[in-house]
């Protein structure tokens, strides 16, 4: 075990994928918090906190091991989307004149990446001050996304044991890029059942709505008087998968647990919150809305949605994201 910058951090073996690539964990301690990733799709498989009385348990959705990830792949249970979070309507893009055509996965069109996101590829580890830095290429093309893409992502825990992610990535061509960490967030412990009643607040005064398939049609719905305003803090219901627009003041949510005590704060970079309550859950391996994900990311579609915050990254820059988790007790 190492120790840097307050953090102690280990490595192991995790298996090997159905190919023979081998698999490691990384976990990381600081302050009460423990953190385990997995070079694996970047998945935090694991996020231990103590509650008002000291006891630390699992407050991440994970599963017990690489089998079980490369099974149940739809749920995302704590991975790095990319290279698009959310969807892509039609599976398909304009971008300086010419039409780029995806790989549809969801329908028509494309969710969190397509076949084989960056939550299916295996990332190069290095330890970094307070953690882990994974880094993968993407080439030009994969999943029909332009550019070469090198991409990397950054797992540290500050003081206090907050665990932030940090993303960079450059390109080679214009291309567009939507990064997030996709885990499911249950408070009273990863094994409680419903995390609905737990109590969120989220800072947005809209949310996108959307259509049938999950798509933004393009407006701004205000949230006063609605389901969608949890401005206040209330507690989280069923029936959720929506984008919120972030204020940009202050933490952009608070989640709370009032048996345990344990609250949970998400600051970000990114302009959007996809609120996710897993109602479609079926008990392989977790029950109805086991979890709550909080995705921190722009808009969905913003490739064809102009009016959205842009998604898009040319040569010579540098796109920089970081959200923080941090936790604590009342």
């Amino acid at each position: 075990m190492v120790t840097g910058s307050g953090t102690a951090t280990a490595t192991e073996d995790f298996g090997t994928l159905a190919d023979g690539t081998p698999v490691h964990r990384w976990t990381l301690e600081r302050d009460g918090t423990r953190v385990r990733v997995l070079t694996y799709g970047g998945i935090v498989q694991s996020v231990e906190v103590p509650d008002r009385d000291g006891a630390r348990a699992g407050v991440a959705l994970g599963l017990p091991d690489l089998a079980g990830y490369e099974t149940f792949t739809g749920p995302y249970f704590g991975a790095l989307v990319g290279r698009y979070a959310n969807r892509i309507g039609g599976a398909r893009f304009e971008l300086d004149g010419r039409t780029h055509r995806l790989t549809p996965n969801e329908g028509r069109n494309q969710v969190h990446g397509g076949a084989r996101g960056f939550d299916k590829r295996v990332w190069r580890a290095r330890e970094v001050a307070g953690g882990v830095e994974l880094s993968l290429v993407s080439e030009d093309g994969e999943e029909g996304f332009p550019g070469r893409l090198a991409v990397s992502a950054a797992y540290t825990l500050d003081e206090g044991g907050a665990l932030r992610i940090t993303y960079r990535a450059t390109t080679d061509a214009p291309t567009v890029l939507n990064l997030t960490n996709h885990t499911y967030w249950n408070l009273a412990g990863d094994g409680s059942g419903s995390a609905l009643g737990q109590v969120l607040r989220i800072a947005a005064g809209r949310i996108t709505p959307a259509d049938a398939e999950s798509l933004p049609t393009g407006a701004f719905l205000p949230v006063a008087g609605t389901r969608f305003d949890f401005r206040e803090p209330e507690p989280v219901g069923a029936g959720y998968d929506h984008n919120f627009v972030l204020d940009g003041t202050g933490p952009a949510a608070e989640l709370y647990d009032a048996a345990s005590g344990r609250v949970l704060t998400v600051t970000t970079t990114e302009p959007g919150l996809q609120l996710y309550t897993a109602d479609h859950f079926d008990g392989r391996p977790f029950g109805p809305c086991a979890g709550i994900a909080l995705e921190t990311q722009h808009f969905p579609d913003s490739p064809n949605r102009p009016e959205f915050p842009s998604t898009v990254l040319r040569p010579g820059e540098e796109s920089v994201s970081t959200t923080v988790y941090g936790f604590t007790v009342r």
